[in-house]
């Protein structure tokens, strides 16, 4: 995959030269490419401009990010612009990415961006419903979730494929040594080596995870048979501590 990103801050993407996005580069798995599109600027080098119709703040000019993204080496790339007004950024999201060849990031800053740099974009991207200072950060989160997904840069696939949110579940408890620690122990099940009951104990303990901290995903979640009678056995249990509850107060 060859990411270009398109920034006034282009150090700020550091931490993309360690962990799993560092090693993929590494393995020539990954290919990034920064482009400071103030060298650009052909107005002593300023990269905003007051609003025409007059308000609040400075826009990104059109001119220095165009010229930017002319100059970069490209095909089909996907162009995705960091912006709050976008389509919120999930894991399924990322999957759909890791697909794609190339990607090019424009990082925003100030209050926005001239419209006609959209004509640029394939995709209108935001984290969620805050704003951030500038688009480097989002940025990274995304790029970050998207390499890790790039078949061969995690070892085993099963690595990211049992994550939250790629089944559409939470994802279930982990234990590792040792056995028993400040008087916590590892659950029995996991320590029985029988592959089936381990199976069917992550499957109920995600499902339980997930109804009682994120139930928003059950709603689209097509539960199979299993899954139903589990999260049945779930719900009862969730109402009968309630009642339990009211009883004791």
């Amino acid at each position: 995959m060859k990411i270009d990103i398109l920034t006034l801050f282009p150090e700020m993407f550091a931490p993309l030269e360690h962990s799993i996005v560092g090693k993929a580069r590494e393995k020539g798995l990954l290919e990034i490419n920064y482009h400071n599109f103030r060298e650009n600027a052909e107005k002593s080098r300023h990269v905003d401009d007051e609003p025409y119709g007059g308000g609040q703040g400075m826009l990104l000019r059109a001119q220095p990010i165009f010229d930017a993204y002319d100059a970069i080496d490209k095909k089909q790339p996907r162009v995705i612009l960091l912006d709050p007004a976008g389509r919120t950024f999930d894991q399924s999201y990322a999957e759909e990415l890791a697909w794609e060849e190339e990607l090019i990031f424009i990082c925003g800053h100030y209050e926005g961006y001239d419209e006609r740099i959209k004509t640029l974009v394939t995709d209108e991207i935001s984290l969620g419903d805050y704003v951030l200072t500038g688009g480097e950060l989002a940025a990274m989160t995304m790029i970050d979730a998207t390499v890790r997904l790039i078949p061969e840069v995690i070892g085993k696939e099963a690595s990211h494929t049992d994550d939250s949110f790629s089944s559409g579940l939470l994802e279930y408890p982990q234990y590792t040594r040792p056995y028993e620690y400040r008087g916590m122990l590892v659950p029995d099940i996991l320590m029985s080596g029988h592959h089936e009951n381990i199976r069917k104990w992550r499957l109920y303990e995600s499902l339980k995870k997930t109804y009682q901290r994120r139930p928003d995903l059950l709603e689209h979640y097509e539960l199979t048979d299993e899954e139903a009678a589990m999260l049945e056995e779930i719900r009862e249990e969730a109402e009968q501590k309630e009642t339990d509850q009211e009883l004791e107060s």
